[in-house]
């Protein structure tokens, strides 16, 4: 997979992602990690604050439930309107994660 179809595969996952509910840098890396071979939340962060601005990027959040840096007062914003469970100065992940569930391919 080129560096630009890793891009839009983390994109395409990120605005599955259901209003309520987020995922974190490290879960979206592992989650594309076995069709990409990379795997790094770095690299996840790295993409969304370059190219993350068409799609729900404050459903992104680090492993703790910790918001963007810099986006707190916005992000927090956009996920209580969505309902999306907060606790302290984040997002409670025991409750908010969200993990895609992966469709059968044809052929299985």
């Amino acid at each position: 997979m080129t560096p630009e179809e890793y891009v839009e595969e983390v994109l395409a996952l990120v605005e599955r992602i259901p209003p309520g509910r987020v995922m974190s840098y490290g879960g979206i890396a592992d989650h594309l990690a076995d069709r990409s071979g990379r795997s790094s939340a770095r690299l996840v962060g790295s993409i969304m604050a370059r190219h993350g601005g068409g799609v729900p990027w404050h459903r992104v959040v680090n492993s703790a439930g910790r918001l963007p840096p810099g986006h707190e007062s916005e992000v927090r914003s956009r996920l209580r309107a969505e309902g999306a469970p907060l606790r302290g100065a984040g997002v409670d992940m025991a409750a908010a994660d969200w993990r895609p569930v992966e469709e059968p391919h044809p052929s299985d």
